[in-house]
């Protein structure tokens, strides 16, 4: 194939591939709790057909999310070569939260000083748009390619996939007998291969107490302090414990190769009032109090010993405290998941790198999980 010819043709994209970008950054397709994906499907759907893909539109009917107010979309698009083999460029089309502090439009796509501002640029509307210039490009110059490219908008991978990718899997989009390489243009820096991630296991803790007044707090209970010795707990025994463990996958940044927890949220006591709300705070002992967690687990731990170690310090205290009570709600689990080096799509991509940036490629593993694990564990495919 005629390297420098495609390449060419990619360059000569530039500005389109700027207007696509900020295209889709401008869909404010925000999960939760999950706007607008019929929009960017519609919008994919329109480019994508001209460019001659034959494309279909996919409701994940029954998945977490997924209703008639925020339906769950997705949209696959084919175009098919010779008799050959299919790679399949995967991205998510949802976005987190703004969150505070924007100094130009979240949803207004501009372009500054050469670079494109906006909730998404980077994860991931930036690779959706990438992935379909460059195939775009590549079935201009190669028209009498064999095998197939597709190319996947899908939902709900901020929030675990199971709206986009994971339905997907579950339909056969992924069985390795239609597809046989995938390429998630995750953002982790162009010159680098990600393999993989660290696993992922989410709980809810709920402590009790009993309600009481506040002026007379030894009538009650308060889940506030004992939630308090569970927080003490974690700090004491297992933060320390999670530092002293590594992994021998190549995770990226540093401080992911050791085991993490995040302590997501944590409410006590009695319902947050409305922002318009003036008055004072009742007098009451909490009886209930929650935490959310959020541990990333390493390739060399167990998933029940994992939960384990959490259990053990809880019924640890449950038999030393006073009253001490609790429940343990599972949220969602996610188990590690690594493509070999010398997998085809991996070696493919790795030579590509090194062709255009002429240097080696970096060969990593996430800190975070996305959606290659369905692919992986649903799917079947374990070229990705």
């Amino acid at each position: 194939m005629d390297g420098n010819r495609l390449h060419n043709a990619i360059a000569d994209r530039r500005d389109d591939l700027i207007a696509l970008t900020q295209d889709l950054i401008r869909i404010p397709t925000l999960n939760p709790p999950g706007t607008h994906y019929r929009d960017i499907c519609d919008y994919l759907d329109q480019r994508l057909r001209k460019s001659g893909f034959q494309t279909e539109l996919i409701r994940a009917r029954g998945t977490p999310g997924d209703s008639d107010k925020y339906p769950r979309w997705n949209i696959v698009a084919r175009y098919d070569g010779g008799q050959g083999e299919c790679v399949h460029f995967n991205s998510h089309t949802d976005v987190v939260e703004v969150g505070s502090g924007w100094t130009k439009d979240p949803f207004g796509g501009e372009l500054s000083d050469g670079k494109i501002y906006g909730r998404g640029a980077c994860d991931m509307k930036g690779g959706l748009a990438a992935s379909i210039i460059a195939a775009e490009a590549f079935i201009a110059t190669h028209p009498t390619f064999t095998g197939a490219i597709e190319i996947s908008g899908t939902a709900d991978e901020e929030s675990g996939g199971y709206g986009g990718v994971a339905y997907l899997a579950e339909q056969g989009y992924f069985d390795p007998a239609r597809v046989q390489h995938v390429i998630i243009p995750e953002p982790l820096n162009k010159d680098r291969v990600c393999l993989g991630h660290r696993g992922g296991w989410w709980a809810e803790i709920e402590t009790f107490g009993e309600i009481a007044h506040g002026s007379m707090p030894f009538l009650g209970d308060c889940a506030v302090r004992h939630m308090g010795a569970v927080l003490t707990e974690f700090e004491d025994k297992l933060f320390p414990a999670m530092a002293a463990r590594t992994t021998e996958m190549p995770v990226v940044p540093e401080g992911a190769r050791s085991s993490t927890m995040n302590i997501n949220s944590i409410h006590g006591g009695q319902p947050e009032q409305d922002d318009d709300y003036t008055g004072l705070p009742a007098h009451c002992v909490p009886d209930s109090c929650r935490i959310v967690i959020d541990r990333r687990f390493l390739a060399e731990e167990n998933i029940d010993d994992v939960r384990g170690e959490v259990t053990a310090l809880l019924e640890g205290l449950k038999k030393n405290r006073d009253r001490f009570d609790y429940d343990l709600r599972e949220m969602n689990v996610v188990l590690p998941s690594m493509t070999d080096r010398d997998a085809p799509v991996v070696q493919t991509v790795a030579a590509a790198i090194e062709d255009v940036l002429g240097k080696p490629a970096q060969f990593v593993a996430s800190p975070g999980t996305y959606d290659q694990k369905h692919i992986d564990r649903i799917g079947k495919l374990k070229n990705c």
